[in-house]
């Protein structure tokens, strides 16, 4: 039986997870079963391999921004459709909208996707429709594991329950990795007085909470600006909602989400004494006004013998997606 061939693999996106990957791919055993063929992050990409020295997890970044080209995903599309090895891998770590508007155009070149994006899938119920559409056995294969559950297999095992018959009544959880941080010291069994202020602070210097840069990336129409999130992204529950519209619609009978997200009744940590920020700047600033409010939350849930914490519900039987505060 011939060798198989390494499956050749193209990176956009090198934040946090990006560079996780990156270091995977570059390291046995997957440097054994996967070709890197180019890597990007949102201003420039570069093709692989280099003449001179092989690429490494320590030394990609003076190198890119050496030898890199400007960032153009048609060209991207391109290196990984000629390739002799193809159909490739494109790998999408990053956090942006525009991608995944050509996740259609990707598949049905037979190139398979794998991503932690969650736009793609929690977006307007047009887009994923086309893209489940232009997905295998039409095009190619499209994983998206670690949008919710941070690589848990709990797509995939949803996935399965449906597929063999198992009737989904309710999914229910805490999803977002942040709340959870925020209310557990926040809110917790044995009781406690910190501020909540305190906690969102203490969460975003231990980089739980939303610190990607803002970044100019170059679109085949075009540029498209992205801006700098700020705490709030995470306190909106948008996040959840996202999550919470990719389990559902892994479920044919739940209740249909024409604008994906935006269609899940989603209640906002953000109160309304700091609705009228300006800024993340002067949000932070302010945070402490809203002490008042979360403690009272605190305190009611306490005299219950409760916790506070923020819940993402998808109940079928009652045909309904939220994501709120529950206790």
């Amino acid at each position: 039986m011939p060798a198989t061939r390494p499956i050749p693999v193209a990176l956009i996106g090198l934040g946090g997870v990006g560079k996780a990957i990156l270091s995977q791919l570059l390291s046995p055993p997957l440097s054994s079963k996967f070709t890197l063929v180019l890597i990007a992050n949102s201003r420039q990409s570069l093709s692989l391999p280099l003449p001179a020295s092989p690429l490494t997890p320590t030394n990609y970044a003076p190198i890119l921004e050496q030898h890199g080209q400007p960032l153009d995903l048609s060209s991207v599309i391109s290196v990984l459709s000629g390739h002799p090895d193809a159909p490739g891998i494109f790998i999408d770590s990053t956090g942006s909208e525009a991608i995944p508007a050509m996740y259609s155009q990707i598949l049905k070149m037979g190139i398979n996707i794998v991503t932690p994006n969650k736009k793609a899938t929690s977006s307007d119920d047009s887009l994923y429709q086309s893209i489940v559409g232009s997905s295998w056995p039409n095009g190619g294969l499209m994983y998206g594991e670690s949008t919710v559950g941070a690589g848990l297999p709990i797509l995939s095992t949803l996935k399965d329950l449906v597929e063999t018959g198992d009737e989904i009544l309710k999914i229910e959880g805490v999803f977002s990795g942040t709340l959870s941080y925020i209310f557990n010291e926040f809110s917790k069994v044995e009781g406690g007085d910190v501020k909540f202020s305190e906690v969102v602070k203490v969460a975003k210097d231990l980089g739980y909470t939303v610190s990607r840069l803002g970044y100019t990336q170059h679109m085949p129409d075009g540029w498209l600006t992205c801006k700098e999130p700020d705490p709030r992204d995470d306190l909106s529950g948008t996040d959840v909602a996202r999550k919470l519209t990719i389990l559902s619609r892994l479920v044919p009978t739940s209740p249909t989400l024409p604008k994906g997200y935006a269609s899940v009744p989603t209640q906002s940590l953000v109160p309304d004494v700091l609705s009228d920020a300006q800024s993340k700047e002067e949000y932070l600033e302010r945070l402490a006004e809203g002490d008042e409010y979360f403690d009272k939350l605190r305190e009611e849930a306490r005299k219950e013998g409760k916790v506070v914490r923020y819940v993402g519900v998808v109940d079928v039987k009652a045909g309904k997606v939220e994501a709120k505060l529950g206790k």
